[in-house]
C-alpha cells in the first residue's frame, strides 16, 4: 500500500461511487501440485481479491501465477477504504458477491471479529503452523475471543516521534534524536517539555492537532470504547476520560496548532513553523516530505520513542469470507501475499511497513536510511518502535464508528467552538446511542 496516498484518503473520508462485483469460479476438481508446492495442471481458477487504494501487488500477483499456472487473480481495487467497507457491508448482508479475500483495514476488523462465522477460520488452512510468523500483537488484531483467526497481517504502522530540529534548537531543547527519546518518554513529559516550547517559541505550536494526539494515546488503552465483553464502556472508564483531559489542557494552553489532518491548511503548514512535534508513523514520512518539500528538508528528523512505550497508526488484514467457492485455494494465496518475503518485496516498492518478524532480519528493512529526516535510521527505529507495543487493545464492533464520533467533536473542543465539558458529555452521549441502536446491525 502506498501509505501517504492510502492514509490521506481514509482520514480525509473522501467519497466515491465505486461498486466491486467480486466473483469466484472455478473447476470443481482440484489441480495437482509437483513436490515444491506448485500447480501443473487441473481446471482453471479465478481469485478475486478486493482491496482499496494501493496495497502494491501487482507484481506479486503475476509472480504466484507464474508459479500457479492455473490460478488467475483478478484485484477489484476501491479508491478509499470508507468505499471498500460499504461494498463490503452490502455484500455481507445479501449473501453474495464477496471476493475470495477482503483486505481489511486494522481500524475496521474489529467489527467483523463479531461476524467471524462469515468468515473463515484460518486456523483449518494452516494459520497454527504461521502464528510466530507475525508479531504477536497483530495476530491478536485479527483473532476473536474464542480463538478463531479471520485475517493474516498485511502491513503496520508504528509509530514515533517526528519532530523540528531548528524549532526544538529555538527553544533550548536537545536537537540529538537520541537526547529527544530521553525526554518523551511518556506523555506527562511530552506535555511537559510542550509547555517549555511554547514558552520559549511564540507563534509556533507544540503539535499539529488535538485528534491526532488523542488518537495515539486512545490507541495505547488496554480498554478505551469496550469492554472485553463488548460492553460500551466509555461512560465509567476513567483512563478514557483522564486522556480526554489531558489533551483538552494541552488545547487550552496552546500546544495544539488546531489543525484538522489532511486539510489543506494542515498541508501548508509544512512548509511553515506551525508545529514542531506529530505523532508519526512510518507511512507518513512520506506525507511530511510530499508537503514540506525543500523547504522542511534537514529540519525533520525521527526520534526512537513514543510516549508510553508503543503505539500503531495503520495496516491491515487479508480476510477469507465464507462466500468463496476456493477457500482453500484463496487462503493460500492470502498466506503467500503476507509472508515475509512478499512483505519486503512490498516494503521496497512502497514501503508498507513489515508486520512479520523475518522481514526485520533483512538488510532492505533494517539498514534503511532516510536522507530528508537527516540520515535517520528510520528502518531499525521503525523495527523498535513495532516490538515495543506490547499491548492488545479490546475494539469492541462500532469502535471505528464511535471513534468518529470523539474525534468529531474533539476537533470543535481544539477549535474553540465547544467546551470541554460540553463535549464530552456530547461524545458520551452520541456515541453509547451509536453503540446501543446499531448493536448487532
Amino acid at each position: 500500500m502506498r501509505p501517504s496516498a492510502r492514509y490521506r484518503l481514509v482520514a480525509a473520508v473522501l467519497a466515491c461511487g465505486a461498486i466491486l462485483l467480486a466473483t469466484a469460479c472455478g473447476g470443481s476438481e482440484p489441480a495437482s501440485s509437483d513436490a515444491g508446492g506448485n500447480k501443473t495442471d487441473g481446471p482453471q481458477i479465478e481469485l478475486t481479491i478486493a482491496t482499496f487504494n494501493e496495497f502494491g501487488y501487482a507484481d506479486l500477483y503475476a509472480e504466484y501465477e507464474a508459479e500457479h499456472p492455473n490460478i488467475k487473480i483478478v484485484e477489484q481495487r476501491a479508491k478509499t477504504v470508507d468505499d471498500h467497507i460499504k461494498n463490503l457491508e452490502a455484500n455481507l448482508k445479501r449473501g453474495a458477491g464477496l471476493a475470495d479475500i477482503e483486505a481489511m483495514e486494522v481500524s475496521w476488523i474489529y467489527k467483523y471479529l463479531a461476524k467471524s462465522d462469515q468468515f473463515v477460520d484460518l486456523r483449518d488452512y494452516g494459520a497454527n503452523d504461521l502464528s510466530n510468523r507475525w508479531l504477536d500483537w497483530k495476530v491478536a488484531g485479527a483473532t476473536t475471543q474464542d480463538g478463531k483467526v479471520i485475517g493474516y497481517g498485511t502491513d503496520i504502522g508504528p509509530e514515533a516521534i517526528c519532530y523540528r530540529r531548528d524549532l526544538f534548537q529555538k527553544a533550548g531543547l536537545p536537537t540529538d534524536r537520541a537526547k529527544v527519546a530521553q525526554l518523551l518518554q511518556d506523555w506527562p513529559s511530552y506535555f511537559a517539555t510542550g509547555r517549555r516550547f511554547k514558552a520559549k517559541v511564540h507563534g509556533s505550536a507544540w503539535y499539529d492537532s488535538a485528534v491526532l494526539t488523542w488518537e495515539a494515546m486512545r490507541n495505547q488503552l488496554a480498554q478505551a470504547y469496550y469492554s472485553n465483553q463488548d460492553r460500551f464502556l466509555a461512560r465509567e472508564n476513567p483512563r478514557l476520560k483522564q486522556t480526554w483531559n489531558e489533551v483538552v489542557q494541552g488545547s487550552k494552553d496552546g500546544l495544539s496548532a488546531g489543525l484538522p489532518a489532511w486539510s489543506d491548511a494542515w498541508n501548508a503548514a509544512f512548509q511553515t513553523d506551525k508545529f514542531a512535534t506529530m505523532a508519526c508513523p512510518g507511512w507518513l514520512l512520506g506525507v511530511i516530505q510530499d508537503n514540506a518539500g525543500g523547504y522542511g528538508k534537514g529540519k525533520w528528523d525521527v526520534a526512537d520513542v513514543f510516549p508510553g512505550g508503543g503505539g500503531n497508526w495503520g495496516g491491515s488484514y487479508l480476510t477469507v469470507p465464507k462466500q468463496s467457492a476456493q477457500p482453500e485455494e484463496a487462503a493460500k494465496l492470502a498466506a503467500w501475499l503476507t509472508a515475509p518475503e512478499q512483505q519486503v518485496k512490498v516494503f521496497k516498492k512502497i514501503g508498507s511497513f513489515p508486520s512479520t518478524l523475518d522481514a526485520y532480519d533483512d538488510p532492505q528493512v533494517k539498514s534503511q536510511i532516510n536522507p530528508y529526516f537527516n540520515n535517520a535510521p528510520v528502518g531499525q527505529i521503525f523495527i523498535n518502535r513495532a516490538r515495543n507495543v506490547i499491548l492488545k487493545q479490546h475494539k469492541g464492533p462500532r469502535d471505528g464508528e464511535i471513534n468518529q464520533i470523539f474525534s468529531a467533536i474533539l476537533a470543535k473542543v481544539d477549535a474553540g467552538k465547544l467546551s470541554p465539558e460540553a463535549g464530552w458529555k456530547q461524545a458520551l452521549d452520541q456515541s453509547e446511542t451509536a453503540a446501543n441502536t446499531r448493536r448487532g446491525s
